[in-house]
């Protein structure tokens, strides 16, 4: 399995463009995937430098319903007419963040693109073919991020916690071997892992996505205790993970001193061969 990022914070050089957000582009059996589509269109130019033609992109994957993971899916659109794009069926709600201040602002994905007939509906686990499945029902409740607490949604004109069951997981399987690719386990990175394990009877060998320890908004990180109980969780769990995104790199540093080569930081322009 051939992964190459395509969009992520930070990046390998300036020859890549980077924002918040995260785009991964994945070659296996034959299919070629893209996971998530960053913020903007800016996944595009970084494509073409990794010599990816996204026209010959199969399936796509929307993580969950913010704009950082699916900003750039209209212009995916103009340049893909065939691709298939597998959302949850709660992507499209009212979701907002909140300042410190007690500002709102939109987050969530553009509802225009409902127009048009290229979405699949998923829900709590859909099985696509024999090498992915997709899942949302997470059952574990441990371990959440306290950078959720300034994500919310509107519902009856009311501002309301996000319950994140917009966000979905996907579950690769490659003659057996296990990936796991989360967008930013808002759900907890520790009770997606268990959740897969749940659904395949199995541990993943690679586990790669943003785990959501930092708050971008108010520029804070998990607290160091909690960093070191996610680290001895995901040891004991015996998968490779690749992080990035929403992680921040301070976190990524004190998970790093944890898990040694246990865990790696992906970046735009980077190559994964798995």
């Amino acid at each position: 399995m051939l992964i190459k990022v395509l969009m992520e914070n930070t990046s390998i050089s300036d020859d890549f463009a980077t924002e918040h957000g995260l785009c991964l582009y994945i070659e296996v059996g034959g299919q070629k995937l893209l996971f998530d589509t960053g913020s903007s269109d800016k996944f595009i130019q970084n494509s073409k430098n990794l010599n990816v033609d996204l026209r010959e992109v199969d399936l796509v994957f929307i993580s969950h319903g913010h704009y950082d993971h699916g900003g750039g899916l209209k212009a995916f659109m103009e340049l893909n007419n065939r691709a298939k794009i597998y959302v949850n069926k709660k992507a499209f709600g009212d979701y907002y963040s909140q300042d410190p201040k007690g500002k709102k602002k939109y987050i969530g994905l553009d509802k225009s693109l409902l127009n048009y007939d290229r979405f699949v509906f998923t829900d709590d686990h859909f099985i696509v073919n024999k090498k992915l499945q997709l899942f949302s029902k997470i059952s574990g409740k441990r371990l959440l991020p306290s950078t959720n607490k300034n994500l919310l949604m509107k519902a009856q004109e009311e501002f309301i916690p996000d319950n994140f069951i917009h966000e979905q997981n996907l579950i690769i399987n490659e003659e057996g071997k296990i990936t796991l690719i989360a967008g930013c386990a808002h759900r907890g990175i520790v009770n997606i892992v268990d959740s897969c394990i749940e659904i395949v009877k199995t541990p993943p060998q690679y586990v790669i996505g943003g785990f959501h320890l930092y708050n971008p908004t108010e520029d804070r990180y998990e607290e160091e205790s909690i960093l070191k109980e996610i680290a001895n969780n995901l040891l004991d769990r015996g998968a490779k993970y690749y992080t990035c995104h929403c992680t921040g790199i301070k976190s990524y540093e004190r998970l790093k001193s944890f898990m040694g080569d246990k865990i790696d930081y992906i970046t735009t322009g980077d190559k994964l061969i798995i």
